[in-house]
């Protein structure tokens, strides 16, 4: 039941954040236009629910082709493909904003396991049966995972609090959740990758 009022209220808060904070949306696509060369939204692939893939909406924070460049995936401190808005809107999460559209589309949650790209930390054909449970539901822009650890936790692990999160549901979860984000958003806690998160696969049984 409740998660037909969880899709309500994204329905109803996304909308309003649009409508709210479009003015900061204009303004931050404008900079990012005037300040480096590219696309102001960056648009990825991601894995949402049921393993579907589908696209997510940022403000672009790095150079054009950064997934080729550098570190690949990761970003650390002072990575230079990161532009000089890019480490602003980066530190207070604003790259996010777009993904108010992909809730409002219905592609993400505001509360829920953190999408993960189609090959990274490992392809959908390599999760395990009860790695898959992660996307039962809307991904998020925020989740359990992100408030306990954020970029810093190991994907094997990342995914088990993910799965956590699902079994144990709830109004009062997603409240803990979105209050645990904010308090981190305003310290930028854990918002760099400070080393590799991925190792191999520890929850698979090799035939």
């Amino acid at each position: 039941m409740y998660l037909y009022v969880k899709r309500a209220l994204d329905i109803i808060f996304s909308l309003l954040a649009l409508i709210i904070l479009s003015p900061v949306l204009a303004v931050v696509s404008v900079i990012i236009k005037l300040t480096s060369k590219g696309p102001v939204i960056f648009k990825q692939q991601r894995l949402g629910m049921g393993g579907r893939e589908f696209t997510i909406y940022k403000f672009r924070s790095m150079c054009v082709g950064a997934e080729q460049k550098g570190s690949g995936v990761y970003c650390g401190k002072g990575d230079s493909r990161v532009t000089g808005i890019g480490k602003i809107i980066r530190a207070t999460s604003i790259d996010e904003l777009p993904q108010l559209w992909n809730i409002l589309k219905g592609d993400m949650s505001f509360i829920g396991p953190r999408p993960p790209l189609t090959y990274h930390p490992w392809p959908i054909e390599e999760y395990t049966e009860q790695q898959l449970h992660m996307f039962d539901v809307r991904p998020g822009i925020t989740g359990w995972a992100q408030v306990n650890g954020r970029k810093n936790v190991e994907w094997n692990h990342r995914i088990e609090l993910s799965c956590w999160y699902i079994d144990n549901i709830s109004l009062w979860l997603d409240i803990k959740i979105l209050f645990l984000t904010v308090f981190k958003v305003i310290k930028n806690e854990e918002n760099d990758n400070d080393s590799e998160t991925v190792i191999k696969n520890t929850t698979q049984e090799k035939v």
